[in-house]
């Protein structure tokens, strides 16, 4: 029983090929990027609600801005 023509069908040409390496390719940049994002807007958010901690999470209960570093002789 033999057939007739070839099973494989045609090669692809070399679009057809970048183009499915690319594809091939976005996938875990897509992922990857997504999941950096992720990672660094929860860093960020988390780090964002220490800062707004009543007592700052540095110790002493300051801002720690300006009025934190005084001259013990007063002003100038």
């Amino acid at each position: 029983m033999a057939q007739g023509g070839s099973t494989m069908g045609e090669e692809p040409g070399w679009g057809e090929l970048l183009g499915a390496f690319v594809l091939a390719a976005s996938i875990p940049v897509v992922v990857g990027g997504a999941l950096i994002c992720a990672l660094v807007g929860l860093s960020v958010w988390v780090s964002s609600a220490v800062r707004r901690r009543p007592g700052g999470g540095g110790g002493g209960g300051g801002g720690g801005g300006a009025e934190a570093v005084r001259d013990p002789n007063g002003p100038a």
